[in-house]
């Protein structure tokens, strides 16, 4: 009898550990994630409270909600495009996000957006956590912001831990709640009369594409950390950019209309105030540590591709805690900025990755430890970059009273048709295939 019943529980333990996802880098993935799966992850992930504070920017940021709206479509189909190819790297290597790009910029040459992609996972998930604990103490008070801190950063930590396991439930339990809970947001919202939208801060239509696209392409980079569990590369491209896409501009239009039907600065205040509103946000909230949780994992991963054989639970407990701590002590001002700043980054780095992995490398990426540097990537890369900056630098002082005056030193005007994002890919992604196919031909690359 208790030789059954430890064979038993090596057994429920052996399963166990091939459904989840492994302790550390050099372990083979389990592959267990079919495209529901995915599309149901991704789709919770894109069912976020920055959706309406996002869409709240770019309603300001057009002055109209149709071109808001037009801008919303347009800027998320092309991040989505993007991080549906960023998710089939990790389905084609097995790898993770940043190990991934060890086939595009080599061992040493992922270092460094590793090292950026770290920082801006531990401000992504900061954020999360303080959105959620903001909603918290609008719905019940300022005394329950920090306990919400706590609580969400524990959370996502405990879900990081347990990654696979916890894509599992939100498959079969958050993504029908959000659903029922958005459509009575939205309900509620269009029913209000439409008041005039605020023309003081109005920058364009592209600016706005440039916000909407900064905001998915912003999960790219943690893409392939997830999708090195598919099943298929088809399932992987479509989970994730249709679970994305179509939840994204779902809640950045919720924002827009937020703004048109209630008059709204403080979009989570507003929403709060509706009938019910309260109860549809109270469900939110709880689908919101999906977001800090993914932020979380995917740090622990991209820190793997430095050091491959640290545990990662005991890191992701490690990066839960720092930005648990980093939540509880900082606030929103700089969100507008941050996502311009994002998008200048790695907008054109996974344009350069999938014009390589495309129509340069076919497909066949080296990942190892022994990858060499490539540099026609990171030239590529900072074409794109360049070409970003040069069209929009944000609002940073320095940073962007810098490529001001470049822009004015060598008399170049941004044309207003052309959004700083559209233009780093088409000037990355053909860097990237002229000067690959070039290097390919005289053995140079």
């Amino acid at each position: 009898m208790a030789t059954s019943t430890s064979a038993a529980t090596t057994d429920l333990v052996d399963r166990s550990a091939r459904h989840e996802a492994p302790i550390v880098l050099t372990t083979e993935p389990p592959r267990p994630l079919r495209f529901f799966d995915q599309f149901a992850m991704w789709a919770n992930l894109g069912i976020s409270l920055f959706g309406p504070l996002t869409g709240a920017l770019i309603a300001a940021t057009t002055g109209s909600v149709w071109l808001g709206i037009a801008a919303i479509v347009v800027g998320c189909s092309i991040g989505a495009a993007l991080l549906g190819t960023s998710a089939v790297f990790g389905a084609t290597t097995g790898a993770p996000a940043m190990v991934s790009l060890r086939g595009l910029l080599g061992r040493r040459g992922s270092v460094a957006p590793t090292i950026l992609n770290i920082g801006q996972n531990i401000g992504w998930a900061t954020m999360e956590i303080i959105v959620i604990a903001t909603a918290a103490a609008a719905i019940l008070g300022d005394a329950w912001r920090w306990p919400f801190v706590i609580l969400a950063g524990a959370a996502a930590t405990a879900m990081a831990v347990r990654p696979l396991g916890s894509v599992r439930l939100l498959r079969k339990v958050m993504v029908w709640l959000v659903l029922i809970a958005s459509v009575v947001l939205f309900a509620q919202v269009l029913l209000q009369p439409r008041q005039p939208i605020p023309q003081d801060a109005v920058l364009g239509f592209w600016p706005a594409v440039d916000l909407a696209v900064a905001g998915v392409i912003s999960f790219a980079p943690l893409a392939a950390d997830y999708s090195r569990h598919s099943q298929t590369r088809k399932a992987a491209f479509w989970g994730s950019s249709l679970g994305y896409g179509l939840a994204a501009i779902a809640y950045y239009s919720l924002g827009v209309f937020a703004v048109a039907h209630l008059g709204a600065t403080d979009v989570i205040a507003a929403l709060v105030a509706l009938p019910a509103g309260a109860v549809a946000l109270a469900i939110l909230l709880t689908d919101e540590v999906d977001e800090a949780f993914a932020n979380v994992y995917s740090t622990t991963m991209s820190i793997q591709n430095l050091f491959g054989t640290l545990d990662r639970r005991i890191v992701a407990v490690v990066v839960g805690v720092i930005a648990t701590l980093l939540a509880g002590f900082l606030d929103f001002s700089q969100y507008q900025s941050f996502l311009f700043l994002i998008g200048s980054v790695f907008v054109p780095l996974f344009a350069v990755a999938a014009a390589d992995f495309l129509l340069v490398s076919g497909q066949r990426w080296d990942v190892s430890a022994s990858s060499r540097l490539r540099w026609v990537p990171v030239v590529a890369w900072a074409g794109g970059f360049v070409a970003y900056q040069m069209i929009y630098p944000g609002t940073v002082p320095l940073w962007s009273d810098f490529w001001l005056g470049l822009d004015a030193a060598i008399g170049f005007t941004p044309p207003t048709w052309l959004g700083s994002s559209v233009a780093a890919i088409l000037v990355a992604g053909v860097l990237m295939v002229v000067l690959g196919r070039f290097a390919r031909r005289t053995g140079s690359g």
